[in-house]
């Protein structure tokens, strides 16, 4: 008895002395022994200073790529414009939004896709309501990567929760379409109201005069050697390279992280929602924000009704390279566009969780169960997701507004 005692104290003893470090319990070696670790959160640390050399390396030429492809963009609009103004697939508001969400596929993202609206309303090819609605459609496209990452994730991983990982894209798109349906109309509503009038978010004409200076002579060259259509069209290319340079360049989401035993937080409304706007803030795309939440909610790790208002936030904050892609352009109303448009989903998302967040989850969450019972189901919602866009893109063919 006295034996087992002594043993019980040791035990309490060294138990007292455990210290929790990353929510882990350590024993030090040494009197006061300390072990510093820098919290990285969702992302995953660098794996050795190499890593954040070749990250910081390949920075540079990701923005001057960036930078050249907006300018060759602006630069391309202006010369095709007014051969495509009015014209199908720009034929009108309805219109143009099914061109940014087919758009939003074909590239799988929608960043490129809402660059490229930006730029043809700063050359004048789009009217305000046609930039504004193309805008919408790239980020309702955007959401689809999600589901298609769900279903090649299912099929990979054959022993992980199908369920799951594919109802979590379902999730991600009816998701960012109840808070991009209502957005619009608030974003609009914005803008015809003049409210955004005095904002003026245009670059300086300083910084004109730097880009015009280190990247006026690479778009002259190009101008004079390519027709319009085929500048414009190199610049969504370069574009594309920049993006997938940034992709290597910015943190990457690491799954292990986001599940790591102080997690708990993460299950809270407004810290999943904060969460995820700086997830999307930092991967400048709101597929990569999203898509990592496939492998979490195919493990168990976060449940679909946690991951509604992560999903919000990195729908508000998708639109941060947009805006400086808006900012570049000649006058302050395409950055307009984008801030109404950010401005609209913002106001949805924080109405939704502060007063609504239960019943709203029920009701999406309902949806997807739904969807996913029936294989038919599930078959004519993605349909959906081509066929409305089509129909809204087959409007350019019947009338054109002005």
């Amino acid at each position: 008895m006295a034996r087992r005692t002594q043993e019980l104290e040791r035990d309490l003893e060294k138990e007292a002395r455990l210290v929790e470090i990353d929510g882990e319990f350590c024993v030090p070696v040494e009197a006061n022994q300390a072990r510093y670790l820098i919290d990285w959160g969702p992302f995953e640390p660098p794996r050795s200073r190499w890593t954040v050399a070749k990250k910081v390396a390949l920075f540079i030429p990701a923005m001057f790529l960036f930078i050249l492809a907006t300018q060759l963009m602006k630069e391309g609009a202006a010369l095709v414009g007014p051969q495509i103004q009015g014209q199908f697939p720009f034929a009108n508001g309805v219109s143009t939004m099914g061109f940014g969400w087919l758009g939003a596929y074909f590239v799988l993202s929608g960043s490129p896709v809402a660059a490229t609206a930006v730029s043809l309303f700063g050359a004048g090819t789009l009217t305000e309501l046609q930039a504004f609605t193309m805008l919408a459609g790239s980020r309702l496209g955007a959401s689809f990567i999600v589901l298609l990452t769900g279903f090649l994730y299912a099929m990979k991983n054959r022993g992980a929760d199908r369920g799951a990982s594919i109802g979590i894209g379902v999730q991600a798109i009816t998701t960012t379409a109840l808070v991009y349906l209502p957005g619009i109309v608030i974003g609009y509503a914005i803008i015809k109201v003049g409210w955004l009038d005095g904002v003026d978010l245009q670059a300086s004409a300083g910084l004109d005069a730097v880009l015009s200076k280190l990247w006026g002579p690479i778009v002259d060259a190009a101008a004079s050697a390519l027709p319009g259509w085929a500048l414009f069209l190199v610049g969504l290319g370069v574009i594309l390279v920049s993006f997938n340079l940034l992709d290597h360049v910015l943190p990457t989401v690491s799954s292990d992280a986001t599940a790591s035993k102080r997690a708990a937080w993460l299950r809270k409304p407004w810290t999943m929602f904060l969460l995820g706007c700086l997830v999307a803030t930092l991967t400048l795309s709101v597929s990569v924000a999203l898509t990592i939440l496939v492998p979490l909610a195919s493990r168990g790790l976060v449940k679909r009704e946690e991951a509604l208002p992560y999903i919000m936030g990195a729908n508000v904050m998708t639109l941060a390279d947009t805006l400086v892609v808006a900012m570049l352009q000649p006058t302050s109303a395409p950055a307009h566009v984008v801030l109404a448009m950010a401005i609209g989903v913002t106001v949805v998302s924080l109405v939704l969780i502060a007063f609504a967040y239960d019943r709203v989850k029920t009701m999406v969450i309902g949806l997807d169960d739904w969807l996913l019972a029936s294989n038919q189901r599930l078959a004519i919602f993605i349909g959906g997701l081509f066929v409305i866009p089509l129909a809204l893109l087959g409007t350019g063919f019947f009338y054109a507004t002005s």
